[in-house]
């Protein structure tokens, strides 16, 4: 029986993601051969202590989690803009943590940031010095003898020894769960890459052209390619990859550009508010521990700021953290506050509780 919600914010793992119903008819996807999903350790940089930290802490609102479950049993991209500070890029950790999706995959979004370098790389550079290095070894034997040659090197002239899926390209394999992927500040990317990601996103499936022609040269097409991440060799059959399960797509934005609503039509939209007294205060007890009075009256003060200008939750988690850990007075303790929280920008009045 299928289970609402599946991911709950509570931070307690589970295997809900297995009860998800089918996806509708028109988000189907029959990608194979089918993948085991890497283990959530088999990531060194993904179990980092800051990601796991923000993983445990992180607090869900009800819309968050409202949402996020839509996005999971729709098997669409999940949007989340806010104000900076406000948890945008800490919700997939988080939903991963709880539905137990192994490592994050991570792209980081640049003005230079492409299609291509989400979906895959390709060095044929590195490629001709092999081919160079292999026909320097084969040619030895002829010129010093066989006895004095050493052991054959690995022929490493095959293109997928020069090929390395991107964490776009790996999130859409065919594994039999779904990956998690952060897509961090769209809006920071060319005015080009929203729309060249809408059909990527909206088929699950993407070619490797180099891929789809050495697959001619091999009996059964299939090439053992490097996946983001874990570095782990996964088949990819003619140059085709095609998901199973819809990965669960979590893209930030800081709110600095609009995209086209093409792009707004094929995702779940979530806009982060920023947090009121009770909320905060869960942020504070889930990382610093219950608040004390002199906490208390940090949180009322970043409140009554957050009403002239933006203000990031840690800035008011590092005077919080530093009044406990200083044994300043309280006169440089205030003074300090001050200065940790400098207002980001203008307020958007929209986001006034």
């Amino acid at each position: 029986m299928p289970l609402w919600p599946v991911y709950t914010g509570t931070n307690a793992p589970h295997d809900g993601i297995e009860r998800l119903p089918p996806p509708p008819p028109w988000r189907a996807f029959d990608g194979g051969p089918l993948l085991d999903p890497p283990e959530a350790t088999a990531d060194r940089s993904a179990v980092s202590p800051d990601r796991v930290h923000r993983a445990e802490t992180y607090r869900a609102t009800e819309d968050t989690v409202q949402l996020v479950n839509a996005a999971l049993y729709l098997r669409r991209p999940l949007l989340v803009t806010g104000p900076p500070g406000t948890g945008k890029s800490s919700l997939v950790y988080a939903v991963a943590r709880e539905l137990r999706l192994g490592p994050v995959l991570r792209w980081n979004i640049t003005s230079r940031s492409t299609l291509h370098d989400g979906l895959y790389s390709y060095d044929p550079l590195s490629r001709l010095y092999a081919a160079r290095q292999q026909a320097a070894h084969q040619a030895a034997p002829q010129e010093t003898g066989p006895e004095e040659t050493g052991p054959a090197a690995p022929d490493e002239t095959g293109i997928e020894h020069h090929l390395r899926l991107g964490p776009l390209g790996t999130a859409l394999l065919p594994y039999a769960r779904p990956r998690a992927l952060l897509i961090d500040e769209i809006d920071k990317s060319d005015l080009d890459l929203p729309n060249d990601l809408l059909n990527v996103l909206e088929e699950g499936q993407y070619q490797i052209p180099e891929l789809v022609r050495a697959a001619r040269l091999t009996p059964d097409g299939t090439a053992r390619v490097p996946a983001d991440g874990t570095g782990e060799a996964v088949p990819v059959v003619r140059g085709q990859v095609r998901c199973r399960a819809f990965p669960f797509v979590v893209l930030t934005s800081n709110g600095e550009r609009e995209f086209p609503p093409a792009f707004l039509r094929r995702c779940v939209t979530l806009r982060l508010r920023r947090p009121d007294d009770g909320h905060l205060a869960d942020i504070v007890r889930a990382h610093l521990g219950e608040p004390d009075a002199y906490a208390q009256e940090l949180i009322g003060r970043f409140l009554d700021r957050t009403s002239a200008g933006d203000l990031a939750t840690d800035q008011l988690l590092n005077a919080i953290y530093l009044a406990r850990t200083s044994n300043l007075d309280t006169g440089s303790l205030d003074r300090l506050a001050e200065q940790l929280m400098p207002h980001l920008g203008q307020s958007a009045q929209s986001d006034v509780f």
